[in-house]
């Protein structure tokens, strides 16, 4: 706009010029015009007096004579060349005698281009002007006064305008041009700064306006910058405030599904301290030392899955390695004791049967939150479904379904973005899990859709698009 506005400004400017000036030069050109056709009158009005008697008794000499006294010029206007001529078209006398001399026939182009003084005619070249006036006497034609005149001070005289004209006009509209781009830049600097401080550089955020360049502005700049400054203040608490939410709801997440894993890693302690006290009572029987060692690495192998689903969703960092097969199924493992506890079928189709390009670690959490989400939802005996697919066009399709009651459309909101605060899941719960599946679905440039399922429940279709990882740690190292 900075430049903009006074390229509109040297515009209008040019447009007022151009028709000022073009104004002032018809009006100069019929000044100019009826001065030029006064003076030829006066100048032939005043040959005809003198010359109307020498003309009847046809002296040549004293025609010379008046030509010659007349040839000053006439109020700037000049006259070149003086023709009488006798009724036949003979020349009586010229004012250059070795051009027109007495007796020859006049030129064609004389009688052709001549006319009355009052309609003066201009010649093609538009340097000389030609005028005729009519001799008589007793209301018979005794003959005809022929004359041209230079038109050279007449043209300087409107090219002197005409440069004066355009200078003027160059000199206000680029002058005026400079005071309309200083005053837009200033008006536009607190535009500027705000934009400035819009910028998220270094993944640091909206920046509030130092407290020195608020009080370097005007009035209302202060004003504008104060204004943004709460805003932004409010902004960075309500990021933080979110992270710090989601955070917490990971770990509440994890926290409800305690207890389930401790009756998963107790069963198979039980197992294992009978399979040691077997061995120590019947250890040096083959058959008994094979059966207990068998439990005890089924038992022992059972404990390190459950730890080891339960470490993945628990950390923290989000590592950029791909989501595998592996990483869904031991969502399976960890929701098992959440579905047994609340008496629910899981039915898990998991067609994910490779690496896929995407996140596993957030791709994880999201999972898990929407299972849970589903879990809570559902009365006993009711259905949660999982359905993963990784499609042909580098997309990653994971549907979570129940046969709750239905989200509530403060829950669809919140997972849609057309709500910000947590009021409800459509589970009973805070809507916080929601909250950080749509925040970490933002993340991995995913989308997600929640409907209505028939005839009961809710769907919600998770689609993500798979990424070259290591393009993405490469750009988020630089």
């Amino acid at each position: 706009m900075a430049v903009r506005l006074p390229l509109v400004v040297v515009a209008f400017m040019a447009t007022v010029a151009a028709i000022v000036s073009w104004q002032v030069l018809i009006r100069l050109d019929e000044a100019q015009s009826r001065r030029l056709r006064d003076v030829a009158a006066a100048h032939l009005d005043g040959l005809a007096a003198a010359l109307t008697d020498p003309v009847i008794r046809e002296d040549v000499w004293e025609i010379y004579d008046a030509l010659d006294r007349a040839r000053q010029d006439h109020a700037g206007l000049r006259p070149t060349d003086t023709v009488v001529a006798t009724p036949n078209g003979n020349v009586l006398a010229s004012s250059d005698p070795r051009a027109y001399p007495s007796w020859s026939t006049v030129p064609a182009t004389f009688p052709a281009q001549a006319r009355q003084a009052r309609d003066l005619a201009v010649r093609t070249d538009g340097a000389r002007a030609l005028a005729r006036r009519d001799l008589s006497s007793g209301g018979h034609g005794i003959g005809s006064i022929y004359a041209s005149f230079d038109l050279a001070p007449l043209l300087s005289e409107r090219r002197s305008v005409q440069w004066t004209l355009l200078a003027t006009n160059l000199a206000i509209t680029l002058a005026l041009a400079a005071m309309a781009w200083f005053t837009v830049r200033r008006m536009m600097r607190p535009l500027r700064t705000l934009a400035r401080h819009l910028q998220d550089e270094g993944g640091a955020g909206i920046m509030p306006v130092p407290e020195e360049e608020t009080r370097r502005a005007g009035p209302e700049g202060a004003a504008l910058y104060a204004a943004f400054n709460r805003m932004a203040e409010a902004v960075r608490d309500r990021e933080t405030l979110s992270r710090t939410l989601a955070e917490e709801e990971r770990l509440a997440s994890l926290g409800r599904l305690a207890s389930g894993m401790a009756h998963e890693i107790n069963n198979p302690l039980g197992g294992l301290f009978n399979a040691i006290d077997t061995l120590k009572a019947h250890g040096e029987r083959p058959d008994v030392r094979r059966r207990s060692l068998d439990l005890v690495e089924r038992g022992l192998k059972g404990i390190r899955d459950v730890v080891r689903a339960t470490l993945v969703t628990h950390r923290a960092d989000r590592d950029q390695r791909e989501l595998g097969p592996e990483d869904l199924n031991d969502l399976q493992l960890l929701i098992g004791p959440e579905i047994r506890r609340r008496g629910l079928i899981l039915t898990w189709d998991n067609a994910v049967r490779s690496p896929v390009a995407v996140p596993a670690v957030a791709m994880r959490q999201v999972v898990l939150n929407l299972l849970l989400n589903a879990a809570q939802a559902t009365p006993a005996d009711g259905e949660v479904t999982l359905t993963a697919r990784a499609v042909d066009d580098g997309l990653l399709v994971v549907t979570v379904e129940d046969t709750g009651g239905g989200m509530d459309a403060d829950g669809h909101d919140l997972l849609s973005g057309r709500r910000e605060r947590c009021v409800g899941s459509g589970g009973g719960g805070n809507g916080l899990g929601l909250l950080m599946v749509r925040r970490l679905i933002g993340e991995l440039g995913g989308t997600i859709v929640s409907e209505p399922r028939f005839p009961v429940g809710t769907s919600i279709r998770v689609t993500v698009p798979c990424r070259s990882l290591e393009i993405e740690r490469l750009a988020n190292v630089a």
